[in-house]
């Protein structure tokens, strides 16, 4: 993005009413802080040659005309009708197609900034996470302090190794992740955290606010989490004491506390900071198989728990119900109703089947609204909203009556992920026959590997370690207080227990309260 503006854009600004133009977009299509704005958006921001909701649209500066960056029928517009500027609709950013880049205007950046204010405060928000801006008390002190500390493309500042407690690598693993998950990352190290509790010290989020700290201080020795580890202990005492303990249990136990590292008790109403980027909603559709009625319910989720070849549910191989073979995230997958043995099982398997229809059965039947009733159904689970952050968890520890073992299945996993096959909305566009495997190329629903979590060894005896993203394309594998570059390929050819991934192109801005 261009800084200085362009000829363009200050051209635009003589007009007497640019500034209206301006702030009504942002008020009615960018920010929409009213309800009323919000059902506007959604009736009327559609591609005025395609009608398309998506592909990046932007709204011409000059004229009403809304079109969509993908198919490139904004530019068509703009060549013409000779109107070079244009607002994408989704991030407010201004585009000039005479310069071909984004350009930047600090009267403009001062009218999103206010429509914004005011959009959070109709929708109730005592404060949001925003970019840190200095003061000008701190701007003369970086003035007279000139020297800076460069953070190069291979710098290792974050990585700092932890020391293993006692049987403590399940924690362990789970703090490396999320201190380097970058949204939670950037939400502490810019002080966003505010405790409401009356003792600061057994508020186990101040405890993560401060292990960030001490993860980018620039220290390399290992860290000795005492502190957090007592916290633990004293909030989730199922997780106390010397044994052994699963690692995705102390991560859902944190992703289940609020700001202020209590248990939360209205999981569908919580707007801490965790759930604002690990909850998704999960769409479970019930269909009468008499006269075909579906009942939906949405129902939020924290993680992705998927099963695996090799344990005793009847999930495996899939059954003749489920869709046919084909590509899908880059991986080639067997024909419906087989899981070939040549071939190893893929992430994207896992998620077919979680989302493949399932006959409930004769022992099973629902009362049918329709049919007034007791009838037999099926159901299917899909994806109604993603989190920002998932979390996809491989159910290698089966525990039963009869049965306590762990699943060594090998399932491979891809560095980048496409979710829209399992969207609901891709359900229905395929019932209407309007979806295509192509249209999902350009898609928001991908999501890109930042950290994944392994265990070796057996269900009694076990270590866990993880692999954690640094930069772009740099791997280091976290054992403990060990620290070692990984290649991609370590990565990809480890077991994988947990994986978490970011969306490849989320809008980044968290409520936060206080």
């Amino acid at each position: 993005m261009s800084s200085a503006g362009c000829v363009h854009l200050s051209s635009l600004k003589q007009e007497a009413h640019w500034k209206q133009s301006v702030r009504l977009i942002h008020q009615w299509f960018v920010c929409c802080g009213s309800l009323e704005a919000r059902k506007r958006k959604a009736r009327s921001c559609v591609c005025h040659l395609c009608g398309a909701h998506f592909n990046r649209l932007h709204s011409c500066l000059s004229c009403v005309f809304f079109g969509c960056f993908g198919r490139r029928h904004i530019h068509e517009h703009a060549k013409t009708k000779r109107h070079p500027l244009a607002i994408d609709l989704y991030h407010g950013t201004i585009y000039c197609f005479q310069c071909q880049d984004y350009v930047y205007d600090r009267d403009c950046e001062l009218i999103a900034r206010e429509e914004q204010r005011k959009a959070w405060r109709l929708q109730g928000a005592a404060g949001w996470y925003t970019n840190w801006e200095p003061t000008r008390r701190e701007l003369e002190l970086l003035r007279q302090n000139p020297k800076r500390r460069k953070i190069a493309p291979n710098s290792t500042i974050g990585l700092r190794g932890l020391v293993n407690l006692g049987n403590t690598c399940f924690m362990n693993c789970i703090v490396q992740a999320l201190t380097h998950t970058p949204l939670l990352r950037d939400f502490f190290l810019s002080d966003r955290h505010r405790c409401a509790m009356e003792s600061p010290d057994s508020c186990l989020v101040c405890e993560m606010s401060r292990l960030f700290q001490e993860f980018y201080s620039g220290f390399r020795s290992p860290h000795i989490p005492y502190r957090l580890l007592h916290l633990v202990w004293t909030h989730a005492r199922h997780l106390a004491g010397y044994e052994q303990q699963d690692a995705h249990e102390f991560l859902i136990a944190g992703e289940t506390r609020d700001d202020n590292g209590k248990k939360g008790t209205h999981p569908n109403h919580c707007n801490c900071i965790i759930d604002q980027i690990f909850t998704g909603g999960l769409q479970s559709d019930v269909t009468c198989q008499v006269c075909n009625g579906v009942s939906t319910t949405i129902d939020p989720f924290w993680d992705i728990s998927l099963d695996l070849p090799g344990s005793s549910s009847s999930f495996w191989p899939l059954s003749p119900n489920s869709e046919g073979g084909g590509i899908t995230n880059g991986e080639k997958h067997a024909p419906t109703g087989t899981v070939p043995l040549t071939s190893p099982t893929s992430l994207t398997d896992c998620l077919r089947r979680f989302t493949r229809p399932e006959h409930l059965g004769s022992s099973a039947k629902i009362k049918c609204s329709g049919c007034h009733s007791y009838q037999e159904s099926t159901k299917q689970l899909t994806m109604k909203k993603l989190p920002i952050v998932a979390c996809f968890h491989l159910k290698r520890f089966e525990h039963s009556a009869k049965l306590r073992r762990k699943i060594t299945t090998y399932v491979s996993f891809p560095l980048d992920l496409d979710m829209t096959p399992f969207m609901a909305s891709s359900k229905e566009s395929r019932m209407n026959g309007q979806y295509q495997q192509g249209d999902s190329l350009n898609s928001e629903n991908k999501y890109s590997l930042f950290a994944v979590v392994n265990h070796q060894g057996t269900l009694e005896s076990g270590h866990y370690t993880s692999f954690i993203r640094q930069h772009k394309d740099q791997w280091f594998k976290c054992d403990d207080a060990i620290i070692t570059h990984a290649s991609v390929r370590d990565v990809l050819d480890s077991e994988g227990y947990i994986l978490l991934c970011p969306l490849s192109c989320a809008r980044f801005v968290f409520e936060c309260r206080g």
